[in-house]
């Protein structure tokens, strides 16, 4: 739904990962002997490591899980279990610390910044996403700070063996981290590279989402198509609903969080102009239905493109810490449905509150968190990079710089959706002061040889697309 951004791949290709026993001190390729890596990072306090086969030439796998506290004020309390991937190449290059902000992927992929950098990559697990969540949970611990703190540990932990330049990036929720993390910790790294993130600093203010779907793209019937979808899928939700509730009950997807798959299917149709925007550009509206297409045409490219299943219970529950900081901390986006409100019945359900289950209290701050980061970034962003697509409806409340900021700038990329692949997106001109600045940031000669970015599929935003 739209109120959950992009995160990365998930599950994908964890099966085919085998585990490797490495003996200590064994010779392997590289710049470094497998002890040597190997050794350093087990010997770093509270850190578990198993080493799996690579799928990326030049790179070492390492599946990590380091120890940290649930609340970082008190030491002495709980601790849980926090899952990193590290891509190794060698601890003479950059490393490049990427975050979807929700689940780490299980997959080797590399983030634009690192081939752009030719670097290293750790993929950190957000907090309370699982497996990365204490049990039992305390959600009010499922906090910007806390999860800062959690990058800030670890950070200082592999810089005994990582004591080189280091970049953050992430994209859509993962920039929205790095953005976080840099606000607390703004010397953990040397530069920051944030795609795609929301600033949802005026929570009650949401005009711009409305305005961004009047005016997206250059094509008034492309938009006036998406709508009337919207509305022939309210007006057939008889269908709609058959079809739906066939498939739940084939797949055994229940509806306990939401409570009747009418619900649930509103909230998939409020989805669907965002949805497309998202993750299509605007040259698929040619393969959009016509509106009056049969029953079972409509329903396919309704559950195409905003993905029936999510707002189920199997669909939610992966996701609730996410809802639970969007009801908390980091706002949320209301768009008006102006052109189907007529046809809507649960509008109100269209809110973070409603995703997380009834016995996790939840209460919003009005906002003091996103606008303490807003005016942070405004008066104090140095080496810190902000990247949106023109047609990505996340962008319709970007993060601005200020007057105090330094060294940092914020690109938008022609006719593009919501990508972690932009830099190579930009026209000619800015696409180069934007590699020159992260490859300085980075310690990176400017006419050294790098890759020049990772291959579009390899996109973690678009290679597996999460439910909204």
């Amino acid at each position: 739904m739209a109120l959950l951004l992009a995160a990365a791949m998930t599950g994908a290709g964890a099966t085919a990962a085998q585990a490797v026993t490495v003996q200590a001190g064994t010779a392997r390729t590289g710049t470094v002997q497998a002890g040597d890596v190997l050794d350093r990072l087990k010997a770093i306090p509270g850190m578990q490591v198993t080493e799996k086969t690579s799928t990326l030439p030049g790179y070492r796998w390492f599946w990590l899980e380091y120890r940290q506290p649930v609340d970082h004020r008190n030491p002495r309390g709980q601790w849980f279990e926090q899952r990193i991937m590290l891509q190794h190449k060698s601890a003479d290059l950059p490393m490049v610390l990427y975050t979807s902000g929700y689940h780490t992927p299980e997959v080797m992929f590399t983030s634009e910044p690192t081939a752009l950098v030719d670097g290293n990559q750790i993929s950190v697990e957000y907090r309370y996403f699982s497996p990365s969540r204490p049990v039992p949970t305390d959600w009010r611990k499922d906090t910007i700070w806390q999860a800062a703190t959690d990058e800030h540990r670890l950070i200082r932990a592999l810089k005994t063996i990582y004591d080189g330049k280091w970049i953050s990036t992430g994209g859509s929720k993962g920039g929205m981290t790095a953005v976080y993390h840099k606000r607390f910790y703004p010397r953990d790294v040397d530069g920051s590279v944030v795609y795609v993130a929301p600033n949802d600093y005026r929570n009650n203010d949401d005009r711009a989402y409305d305005e961004f779907f009047e005016t997206v793209g250059t094509d008034p019937e492309c938009r006036a198509h998406l709508q009337g979808l919207a509305r022939e899928f309210l007006k057939r939700r008889p269908a709609m609903l058959e079809r739906f509730t066939a498939a739940a009950e084939k797949n055994g997807w229940t509806f306990d969080i939401l409570r009747t798959p009418d619900r649930a299917f509103e909230n998939s149709v409020m989805d669907y102009e965002w949805a497309f925007w998202q993750y299509s550009l605007q040259s698929d509206c040619a393969d959009l239905p016509p509106v009056d297409s049969s029953d079972d045409v409509l329903y396919e490219s309704l559950d195409t493109i905003s993905g029936l299943s999510f707002y189920t219970d199997q669909g939610l529950e992966p996701y609730i810490p996410y809802f639970y900081q969007a009801g908390t901390e980091l706002g949320w986006p209301s768009p008006k449905f102006a052109h189907m409100r007529r046809l809507l019945r649960h509008e109100r359900s269209y809110h973070p509150r409603t995703y997380v289950p009834r016995d996790i209290p939840m209460r919003f701050d009005n906002g003091r968190a996103m606008r303490d980061i807003d005016n942070w970034v405004r008066g104090n962003a140095s080496q810190m990079m902000f990247v949106y697509g023109e047609n990505d409806p996340w962008g319709a409340k970007p993060f601005r710089l200020g007057r105090g900021a330094r060294d940092s700038a914020v690109y938008v990329a022609p006719g593009m959706n919501h990508s972690g692949r932009l830099i190579t997106r930009l026209p000619a001109e800015q696409q180069a002061e934007a590699i020159a600045d992260l490859k300085r940031w980075a310690g990176i000669d400017e006419d050294a040889p790098t890759l020049k970015s990772a291959p579009t599929a390899d996109d973690p935003l678009q290679l597996q697309r999460p439910p909204l």
